[in-house]
């Protein structure tokens, strides 16, 4: 299968620790595809360990803000390897659109077409690299920015800088319409020491390479003033309503267009 390298080779760490997630006898969620997609990658893990209670808290989180946005439409930016098309009940008529590279999109449904997967919702694949014309190949693959939308930019804006992000939330605004949401990890502070983390640890400099920061500033203060009500959840309080421990700090934000 195509060899994945750079940011698409995260997506396989991540699926690691979502298979490793699902195997234990407290999992916050299950994730039956996501041991196959590190297998096909002949994927050895390189420290996860480190990323594993964030990664669990997150995916259990956005699975409840996606399934429970009302939204018929739901965008992933930078889908990776999600497998939330498959393994989430959806209600009729949601359609699910998932961006990211060619080359990675490629790999996923070859792994998925040899597993015999089959959506529990529409799944619309679009090729598309987020620093370029992704509004463009949304809008040629059936996405209606007169209706509104679920956004999801899960671990993504770290490998972005400060204008990157800029320009890529103001696109998902400009296609947001009334009754839209977006969420994604929120806490720079707990996002700066973790970076710290990882460029102390020799294994894990090829991923501290690749991140860029995100935006730079308050993200609830930067949607507020486009147009965005926001509000966030901390681990703390998702620690208790999911009666499993956490060591992290951080949580999350959720903005809806008003």
């Amino acid at each position: 299968m195509t060899d994945l390298t750079g940011v698409s080779n995260t997506a396989v760490g991540a699926a690691w620790v979502r298979a490793r997630e699902s195997e234990r006898p407290d999992r916050l969620f299950e994730d039956a595809y996501a041991g196959a997609f590190v297998a096909a990658a002949d994927y050895a893990s390189a420290s996860g360990e480190l990323f594993a209670d964030h990664l669990a808290f997150r995916t259990r989180f956005f699975d409840g803000y996606l399934t429970g946005s009302g939204c018929r439409q739901v965008v992933l930016l930078a889908a990776g390897l999600d497998s939330r098309a498959y393994r989430l009940d959806w209600a009729p008529g949601v359609r699910l659109f998932e961006i990211d590279l060619p080359e990675l999109l490629t790999f996923k449904d070859a792994v998925l077409a040899e597993m015999g997967a089959r959506p529990a919702c529409e799944r619309v694949a679009v090729p598309a690299d987020l620093r370029e014309d992704w509004p463009g190949a949304l809008r040629a693959a059936g996405f209606d920015p007169a209706e509104p939308v679920a956004w999801l930019a899960e671990g993504l804006l770290i490998y972005l800088d400060a204008e990157e992000s800029a320009r890529l939330l103001t696109r998902v605004g400009e296609l947001s319409a009334r009754g839209s949401s977006l969420a994604f990890e929120h806490d720079a502070e707990a996002a700066a020491r973790l970076m710290e983390r990882v460029r102390a640890m020799p294994k894990l400099r090829r991923v501290a390479e690749l991140w860029r920061g995100g935006l730079g500033e308050d993200a609830a203060a930067w949607l507020e003033e486009r147009g965005w009500r926001t509000r966030t959840v901390g681990r703390a309080a998702l620690a208790a309503e999911y009666g499993r421990p956490s060591t992290g700090k951080g949580g999350f934000l959720v903005a809806e267009r008003d």
